[in-house]
């Protein structure tokens, strides 16, 4: 069953075609856990941006491999764009999906301060 997120002020609203996670990933990295992320990865054509995208503006750390994209008027960064071996991805901010209860969900550590 799809679910749906958006940023805080509601501006820019997505819909995942896809199963509600019962997993997170929580990264270690200087960016992800500054922000408190809790991701999952889901292909491109699995994810559509439903609304608020001139509200959208770019963020590009480290080896610019991420676009991070967040929120011009709230700040909040719903997902991001990025490549995996399978082709273009989307990393959701499950903390940005209002029907998922993060405590509920397996975390999978991942030690991205090291890359």
């Amino acid at each position: 069953m799809p679910y749906t997120g958006s940023c805080h002020c509601g501006a820019v609203t997505f819909t995942v075609a896809a199963d509600t996670p019962t997993q997170g990933m929580v990264c270690n990295c200087s960016h992800c856990s500054r922000k408190g992320f809790v991701l999952t990865f889901v292909p491109a054509d699995q994810f559509s941006l439903d609304s608020g995208a001139d509200q959208l503006t770019d963020y590009l750390f480290y080896k610019h491999a991420i676009t991070h994209q967040f929120c011009k008027t709230c700040g909040t960064q719903a997902f991001a764009i990025g490549q995996s071996p399978q082709g273009e991805m989307r990393a959701v901010n499950l903390r940005c999906v209002p029907s998922i209860d993060i405590d509920a969900l397996t975390i999978q550590k991942v030690d991205g301060a090291s890359f």
